[in-house]
């Protein structure tokens, strides 16, 4: 999954600075609807990740059956936590 293509998709822009406030909420809703839907591992992580840096990400429980996955998705915030990311 291309994050460009992503970002285009659901938000009409790879550049998310030049968003309003409504359009970021607008896209983050249609984000957690595609997380819902998706049924592939690697679209779900995709997806699960950017709602994780936009700060909208379900927990990981419920986000992901699979421990292998909720153990990724921590690895993550793991990396981005030591990057000062958050």
């Amino acid at each position: 999954m291309n994050i460009d293509d992503l970002l285009q998709r659901i938000f009409g822009t790879s550049d998310l600075g030049t968003l309003t406030p409504a359009a970021l909420e607008a896209g983050i809703e249609r984000l957690q609807v595609d997380l819902g839907l998706a049924s592939d591992r690697d679209q779900r992580f995709a997806l699960w990740s950017l709602l994780y840096t936009l700060g909208s990400a379900p927990d990981l429980d419920v986000a992901f059956p699979d421990p292998a996955d909720r153990d990724a998705a921590r690895n993550l915030m793991d990396l981005i936590a030591a990057s000062g990311g958050e």
